[in-house]
């Protein structure tokens, strides 16, 4: 399926109807993303300038953390915070 403008308008009203939260982004040259969040998954679908979509899709397994675990965050992206999210941490 090719994407034209068409395509990307018709989907995005798809989404508004159906309730479907979602944001658009530009992350990329060439291509739309449009960022959807239904519970326990995330679609990251673009439409990019030459007419191809591509989507990938991220899946809860289901677990549920705690406030600890937003270290892990900082940690995964490059980098521990300037000073610990936990008062009791250090």
């Amino acid at each position: 399926m090719a994407a034209t403008l068409d395509t990307v308008l018709s989907f995005a009203e798809r989404l508004t109807k159906a309730h479907i939260h979602h944001d658009v982004l530009v992350v990329r040259p060439a291509a739309l993303m449009f960022v959807v969040t239904v519970p326990g998954e995330r679609w990251e679908i673009e439409f990019l300038l030459d007419g191809s979509i591509e989507i990938e899709v991220f899946v809860s397994d289901g677990s549920i953390s705690d406030g600890a675990k937003l270290d892990d965050l900082f940690a995964r992206a490059g980098g521990a915070p300037r000073r610990p999210l936990r008062p009791d941490a250090g």
